[in-house]
């Protein structure tokens, strides 16, 4: 997503009186570095926790252990978790969270190859889930995660925000 892009759509969120909260693991930051370059991000992000280690998400966001036991860090449950803990503790009108696998040396397999990126929207009292893989480094998969999101951020505001 150009800077352009981003900008139009933080004055969207802006317009609407929308706030945005983010839960970044695999982007590690990323989301919201690259969202507050927007003219008017301050006015919609509350903030953005990066939590990477398994303990953290625990700890911040009230993942449970079962969950990370049983499905892995890198899962949609615990996305789903994720985000409901970040609604909790930030408040968000749009709440996002994030996990993935940017990398090797995670929980990769054959049906979740490095790549595969988790990602929880929450807002207006219903959850959205979405599942991509994406090719390239690291760093790669990093920025196709973050332009995704904030694609997805744009359907969500223009489906179900403007009226």
């Amino acid at each position: 997503m150009t800077q352009s892009e981003i900008t139009e759509l933080v004055m969207g969120l802006k317009d609407k009186n929308l706030s945005v909260a983010f839960a970044e693991s695999c982007t590690a930051g990323m989301l919201a570095s690259e969202f507050v370059k927007a003219k008017g991000s301050s006015d919609v992000l509350r903030g953005s926790l990066v939590v990477y280690q398994p303990e953290v998400k625990m700890k911040l966001l009230n993942v449970r252990k079962a969950t990370l036991d049983l499905y892995t860090a890198e899962s949609q449950q615990v996305t789903n978790e994720m985000v409901m803990g970040l609604k909790k503790l930030l408040d968000a009108d749009i709440s996002v969270a994030v996990t993935g696998l940017a990398g090797s040396g995670g929980s990769e397999n054959e049906e979740k190859p490095v790549g595969t990126v988790f990602v929880s929207i929450l807002y207006d009292g219903k959850a959205e889930e979405f599942r991509e893989v994406f090719d390239g480094n690291t760093q790669a998969v990093r920025k196709k995660t973050v332009n995704y999101i904030f694609d997805k951020l744009k359907g969500v505001l223009e489906q179900h925000f403007n009226r």
